[in-house]
């Protein structure tokens, strides 16, 4: 008789904590985008109203507390600092997701990151939106997971962290890691939890709610389709920029690409005049000079390292096209980012 009481407990006792709401701390990168993180928040309120009770609960913190100012400018004031979230080992924790935003490649703080594999020994799940995996990363606590970030930063984060699997996908769940690309992508994960959670019709209602037709999957692209991004649909011109694309590092010479994609080079050329102004090479070049561009910003690789990362052969040759295209030298670029 005793058994049968404790076993019923015990039952009551699972039934308690899983029908207790999930909690989710929001933690807010000075200049986080504002987008990914309401998309991420609302989901979860309007979860909330529609079934008729609380499924999550969140708090939104920073470091100490106080108003965290938006990429877009405008202040958010916090409800808590981190040291007032309670992190129980063992026990129950929040899932701690980090709102970063423009910047967040430089964001270092080691009293933050400390805290943040504190609660990775408590137990907590930790996520992240938008550029927050480069916090993560840099903290130590995506080695051995997969994540993602936003497709901006994806070059950067790669160059920054190889041993890292990152992919381009708008959102990742990797055992008790989360990331997801931003903007809308956090809607996308949201609507994945909560799917998972409580069912497919309240994701699905969740979503109507927010006027979004349908609800995309974690392997769908974090970029438009060649055709709409650039308003072409001709299949090999098509091709062909999709292989310069994936050959940045070590550029296809125009008689290669153009074989590649069942052209002679003069009617490839003719092909990229007409449809996007420019010769092939000028386009080549336009696309290797915007990665470089993104490493100048996002990482701290020598100006000479992100000559080659990009396909330059030479420091001079390298500083020379970028001046032409930007209006000054990389070097130049970066100390105008760094001011």
């Amino acid at each position: 008789m005793v058994a049968g009481m404790a076993d019923r407990r015990a039952a009551q006792l699972d039934r308690t904590l899983a029908e207790a709401p999930r909690r989710f701390v929001f933690l807010l990168i000075p200049n986080f985008s504002m987008n990914a993180f309401a998309m991420a928040l609302e989901p979860i309120r309007i979860a909330n109203r529609l079934a008729g009770r609380e499924l999550y609960r969140w708090q939104v913190v920073s470091k100490a507390g106080g108003p965290v100012r938006g990429s877009n400018g405008v202040m958010v004031l916090t409800d808590q600092s981190i040291e007032d979230i309670k992190l129980s080992p063992g026990g129950t924790n929040p899932t701690i997701l980090l709102c970063a935003g423009l910047g967040s490649e430089h964001y270092e703080d080691r009293e933050l990151f400390g805290w943040l594999r504190r609660a990775d020994r408590a137990g907590a799940a930790l996520g992240a939106l938008c550029t927050g995996a480069h916090v993560l990363a840099r903290a130590g606590l995506l080695d051995g997971h997969r994540c993602t970030i936003h497709w901006e930063n994806l070059p950067g984060f790669k160059e920054a962290f190889p041993e890292i699997a990152v992919s381009a996908d708008l959102f990742e769940v990797d055992r008790n890691r989360m990331t997801c690309s931003g903007g809308t992508a956090s809607l996308d994960l949201m609507l994945h939890v909560i799917g998972a959670e409580h069912g497919q019709e309240l994701a699905t209602r969740v979503s109507e709610q927010c006027i979004v037709d349908r609800i995309r999957g974690a392997h769908d692209q974090q970029r438009m389709a060649h055709p709409v991004r650039l308003g072409v649909h001709n299949p090999k011109l098509i091709c062909a920029i999709q292989l310069m694309e994936g050959h940045i590092e070590e550029p296809l010479n125009q008689e290669v690409l153009a074989l590649r994609v069942g052209l002679s080079r003069r009617q490839l050329e003719r092909l990229f005049r007409k449809h996007l102004g420019r010769t092939p090479a000028q386009y080549y070049l336009e696309l290797r000079l915007e990665r470089a561009r993104h490493l100048l910003f996002q990482t701290s690789l020598p100006v000479m390292n992100v000559a080659f990362a990009c396909g330059f052969v030479s420091a001079s040759h390298f500083a020379t096209c970028y001046r032409q295209q930007y209006g000054r030298t990389p070097r130049a670029e970066r100390e105008v980012a760094a001011s």
